[in-house]
């Protein structure tokens, strides 16, 4: 038989954040004791406002299978004397399980001969598991910071008011602090806070909202989205979409009521950035614009009440935007009476790590860094990236980006604009600080993609420099984001770099700051770039053995790697490939210390190792310029002429001779060919290699 679950935990407003990664746990660790209790279900479904969590499993079986329990005792040995009487082991072991050794069995296992006890246990009913689990369950629920109440000692994101417990229409008693279960649920804080009692979760969906409360997350962002779209048409404009602010409002309301309002155009002076920030951060107010994308001077705020003088609550939205959106235009003017040259001293007094000195040091390391990638790259940057990196951390000390972070490097632009500067220098001010995160865009102009690069290089080189390497979970500079961004940068620019020669510079720059060597700084730092570049690959859905295949022959141009890799993948499912890659691997496997690659030709004797010499030639005459030009599959497809005449040496000729100088000559000539293989990878780590190897 099966019943329905419905647990609500009835709480005081939850922070908006804290919701969907609270749902996602309650559904894993459900479904994971569930399955643990050997209590089947059908579907579990999870919905929340900031004032409940709930949980509905469905057809879920009303009690535990009976089961039969085996339980390994003592060895035979230790448990019966050389009378055959039982020994004080046996006795205890059944009277922990409450038993009589009569009941025992002996059970022949691997090991030897054990005691056994086989017992058929009942299997419990659903609702008396659940009145156990569901107070550890509660208790389990992660949130970023969670809080105690009254005298109570088990915690939670915010008080819990009320829990609804229901399994099959009854209630499943649960003590949680100071506060037992019931079948009741309430109703909106201020519209409705009535007591409703409910049976199953249909019903409590359609309950909460006749009380003006809309459970469902999805249908309440669909009811946000055409709430806050009605308002914005309502002055002719179209809401600016802000999916993170969709998704925040939908969790801060139990039901939307859009509120149109609006604030003197003289904000509009601001840049769109900071009007939409000003609104969005403190207010959680969306911004709206005109038919050609600019903003008007209006904003839709989601309320969580139905007024009916709409006019008086936009009024109390428009009178608190007002301080905010004054406190921004003060900001920006004030900021405007310095220029961002004259902001520089001022980072003498930002510190950007204890050990590494300040904001204005890793300015200047940065410059020089910017100007340096230039000259490797396009010469002709090197003022506009030298002028950019100079200015790019310059606004981090205006009030502006004091007031709101996350405008760092976009109001380093509007005022470099402002002051005359280079428009190419403004945007790479602006574009250095992406991407932002893993996935976003990265800098559309090579300058701020340099920058960008030159930023991130100095973090790694003195973050490793000082021996901050991320460990486990912890990574508090952001090494692996910023190697990430890095990698995509590079990636994305098709920018052919050395990395090593990169590193060096960004090291060096630090003269005597480091505490760990140079060259040991630098191979770390590599190491964790192609560890990172490894996963970003695989991440996407490349094989990691055709990763792994070049990168541990060479990493040190990411966008030749790629190229390798791809050339690699394009030939890999050809049979004679894989034949050839179990070739390279028994190579691999002969040569293993032997360094030497000149072959004697007059040491060579046998018509195939004649013919290997000669295919040899032949091959590497044509892979050679391939491989310079930097077509990889074409070189590819003449390396697999080479299977043949290596299947006929290895049949043919031994190649551990009696003669040392035959048999050196011989593993020179294989060391030659291993060396013409790894102008494009280790062929020897491509799936197939080992079974052909053998």
């Amino acid at each position: 038989m099966h019943q329905e679950l419905l647990l609500e935990i009835g709480t005081e407003e939850i922070p908006a954040g804290y919701i969907a990664p609270a749902l996602s746990f309650m559904k894993e660790a459900m479904a994971k004791k569930l399955t643990e209790l050997s209590l089947s279900y059908g579907e579990m479904r999870t919905v929340a406002t900031p004032r409940r969590l709930a949980l509905c499993v469905t057809e879920l079986i009303t009690r535990q299978p009976d089961r039969m329990e085996k339980v390994l005792g003592p060895p035979k040995k230790a448990a019966y004397d050389a009378e055959n009487q039982p020994t004080k082991a046996a006795i205890g072991f059944a009277a922990s399980r409450g038993v009589t050794v009569d009941q025992l069995k002996i059970e022949t296992t691997p090991k030897g001969e054990y005691l056994m006890l086989v017992q058929e246990l009942k299997g419990k009913s659903t609702a008396e598991l659940l009145t156990l689990y569901i107070p550890e369950f509660i208790q389990s629920i992660p949130f970023p910071k969670s809080m105690r109440w009254g005298t109570n000692r088990s915690t939670f994101a915010r008080p819990i008011q009320w829990m609804t417990a229901l399994f099959g229409g009854e209630i499943v008693p649960v003590k949680y602090n100071d506060l037992h279960s019931g079948r009741s649920t309430r109703g909106h804080r201020f519209m409705d806070q009535g007591e409703s009692d409910v049976t199953d979760f249909s019903q409590y969906i359609s309950i909460l909202r006749e009380k003006n409360v809309i459970v469902n997350i999805d249908e309440r962002r669909k009811m946000v989205e055409d709430e806050i779209n009605a308002a914005a048409a309502s002055v002719g404009g179209t809401i600016v979409p802000d999916p993170e602010l969709l998704d925040t409002v939908t969790n801060l309301i139990e039901i939307p009521i859009g509120v149109c309002g609006s604030f003197d155009p003289k904000f509009l002076e601001l840049p769109r950035e900071v009007l939409i920030t000003s609104m969005r951060v403190h207010q959680k107010y969306f911004t709206i614009a005109d038919k050609e994308g600019n903003l008007m001077a209006h904003f839709v705020a989601a309320n969580n009440t139905r007024i009916a003088d709409t006019h008086l609550a936009a009024a109390g939205h428009e009178r608190v935007l007002r301080a905010r959106l004054e406190d921004a235009l003060f900001f920006f003017r004030e900021d405007r009476q310095h220029s961002l040259e004259e902001r520089l001293q001022t980072l003498s007094g930002v510190i950007f790590q204890a050990k590494l000195g300040t904001m204005l040091e890793k300015t200047a390391r940065t410059e020089k860094l910017a100007a340096f990638l230039a000259g490797l790259t396009d010469e002709t940057l090197s003022m506009t990236v030298s002028r950019a990196a100079r200015l790019a951390k310059a606004d981090l000390v205006t009030d502006m980006v004091g007031e709101f972070p996350s405008l760092q490097g976009v109001m380093g632009q509007y005022y470099a604009l402002a002051e005359g500067e280079d428009p190419s220098v403004a945007t790479a001010i602006q574009e250095h600080y992406l991407p932002l995160r893993a996935g976003s865009t990265v800098p559309k102009t090579l300058a701020g993609a340099l920058v960008s690069l030159a930023d991130r290089l100095d973090t790694l080189a003195g973050c490793f420099g000082i021996g901050q390497k991320p460990t486990g979970t912890t990574d508090p500079y952001g090494l692996r984001r910023h190697t990430l961004a890095l990698i995509n940068i590079i990636s994305g620019h098709s920018l052919r770099l050395p990395l090593t020669e990169c590193i060096e510079e960004a090291v060096n720059l630090y003269g005597d700051k480091l505490t760990q060597g140079k060259e040991q700084t630098r191979d770390a730092i590599l190491d964790f770039i192609k560890g990172r570049y490894l996963n970003d690959l695989t991440a996407q859905g490349i094989p990691a053995e055709a990763v792994e295949a070049v990168t541990s022959v060479s990493f040190n141009d990411i966008v030749d790697c790629r190229m390798r890799i791809d050339a690699l993948r394009a030939i890999s499912s050809r049979t004679t490939f894989t034949l050839l890659a179990g070739s390279f691997k028994r190579v691999n496997n002969i040569i293993k210390d032997h360094q030497e690659d000149t072959v004697d030709q007059a040491l060579l004797s046998e018509p195939a190792e004649k013919k290997l010499f000669e295919a040899f030639g032949d091959v590497s005459g044509k892979v050679r310029p391939l491989v310079d030009a930097q077509h990889y599959e074409k070189a590819l497809v003449q390396i697999l002429e080479m299977k043949e005449p290596i299947d006929s040496f290895f049949d043919d000729v031994m190649v551990m001779a009696e003669n040392s100088d035959i048999r050196q000559n011989r593993l020179s000539l294989l060391r030659a060919i291993a060396r013409l293989f790894l102008q494009v990878g280790d062929f020897s780590k491509m799936h197939g290699a080992d079974q052909e190897a053998r």
